[in-house]
C-alpha cells in the first residue's frame, strides 16, 4: 500500500514485510500486549477492565513517550486481521467492557477492516490526536469511542517535543471530526458507551500550555459534548531524561493549578491523582495475549 493515513503524507509504500514511512511499519498490524487495562478513565476501565490492544511503531517523534519501547523501538509481534480480531474476541470473552485501540493511527486501513463486522463492545480509538480527518471519516459508524491526545496547541513545542509543527492544526481538525462523529458522551451503568473524551498530558514548565489547551476545549465544544482528561502522570522517560526542563516529574503545585483552572473553566470530566505519576503504571510490553 501507498501509506497517506496520518498526516504526515509521506507516501511510502508499505508492505507485508517491509516496515516504511515515519511509522516504521509494515501494512499489517504489529501489536505488543493485549490486555485487561485498569488504569484508564473510570468510565472506560469500569469494574472489569478496557480490552486494550498495543500497537507498535508510532508517526509521532514524542521526547518523553511512556510507551517508548513498542512506539521509538518497535517491539512487538507481527499478526494478522483474523489474528487480531481473535484478540479482541479473548478478550471480550475475559470481561473488558471495550476493546481499546492504543495507538491505532498508522493501522486506521486495518481496523476499517476489523471492525467490517461489528464487536459486542464499544470500540475505542485511543491516538496520539495525530489524526487526519479524511482517515477517521473512512472509520465513521466503526469506532464508538475517541479518546485522543491535545498535546500542544504551540507549533513550536510540538516540532520540539514531537517532531511535528502541524501537530495543533491536525488534532484540533481531528478532534473536531470525532466528536461530529460521535455526539455527546453516553455513559450507561457507569461506562462511557460513545462519545469524545480529550486528554492532554502536563508537561513539566509547561502550565500555559496546559491552560492553552483547556481554553480550546472549552470555546470550541459546548458544556455536554466532550469530556476532557487532565493528566498530571507525568514521569520522564526516553530521551526527556536528557532533556533540561523535561527530565523532572511535576511540581504538585504545577498539577493543582492546571486543576483550579479546569474547575474555573467548568470543563467537565477526569483528574488524576499525583500517585499516578509512576512507573508502576506502565504496562509491561512482553506480548502477552499476542
Amino acid at each position: 500500500m501507498i501509506c497517506h493515513l496520518c498526516p504526515r503524507l509521506c507516501g511510502a509504500e508499505r508492505t507485508e514485510t517491509e516496515g516504511k514511512g515515519h511509522c516504521r511499519m509494515p501494512e499489517g498490524p504489529v501489536v505488543a500486549r493485549a490486555a485487561l487495562h485498569m488504569w484508564e478513565e473510570p468510565p472506560i476501565s469500569g469494574t472489569r477492565g478496557s480490552g486494550t490492544v498495543f500497537f507498535s511503531g508510532c508517526s509521532l517523534d514524542c521526547l518523553f513517550c511512556q510507551n517508548d519501547l513498542i512506539s521509538h523501538q518497535d517491539f512487538g509481534k507481527a499478526v494478522t486481521v483474523e489474528r487480531l480480531r481473535e484478540i479482541c474476541l479473548a478478550l471480550i470473552g475475559q470481561g473488558a467492557h471495550n476493546i481499546n485501540l492504543v495507538n491505532p493511527t498508522h493501522y486506521a486501513h486495518v481496523i476499517a477492516r476489523l471492525l467490517d463486522e461489528p464487536l459486542p463492545v464499544p470500540v475505542v480509538w485511543n491516538s496520539g490526536g495525530y489524526d487526519r480527518v479524511e482517515t477517521l471519516r473512512g472509520l465513521e459508524g466503526k469506532v464508538d469511542i475517541y479518546l485522543p491526545d491535545l498535546k500542544y496547541l504551540t507549533p513550536a513545542l510540538a516540532e520540539d517535543c514531537s517532531g511535528a509543527a502541524d501537530y495543533p492544526a491536525a488534532a484540533t481538525a481531528a478532534i473536531r471530526e470525532m466528536a461530529r462523529q460521535t455526539g455527546p458522551c453516553v455513559i450507561e451503568d457507569g461506562l462511557l458507551k460513545r462519545g469524545t473524551v480529550i486528554r492532554h498530558l502536563i508537561l513539566p514548565g509547561r502550565l500555559a500550555e496546559a491552560k492553552r489547551v483547556m481554553d480550546f476545549v472549552a470555546e470550541e465544544f459546548p458544556p455536554g459534548t466532550v469530556l476532557f482528561s487532565l493528566m498530571s502522570q507525568y514521569v520522564p522517560q526516553g530521551r526527556a531524561m536528557e532533556r533540561p526542563g523535561l527530565d523532572r516529574r511535576l511540581r504538585p503545585s504545577e498539577a493543582r493549578s492546571a486543576q483550579i483552572y479546569m474547575e474555573a473553566l467548568g470543563l467537565e470530566g477526569f483528574t488524576q491523582e499525583g500517585s499516578a505519576a509512576d512507573t508502576e503504571y506502565i504496562p509491561p510490553f512482553d506480548l502477552t495475549g499476542v
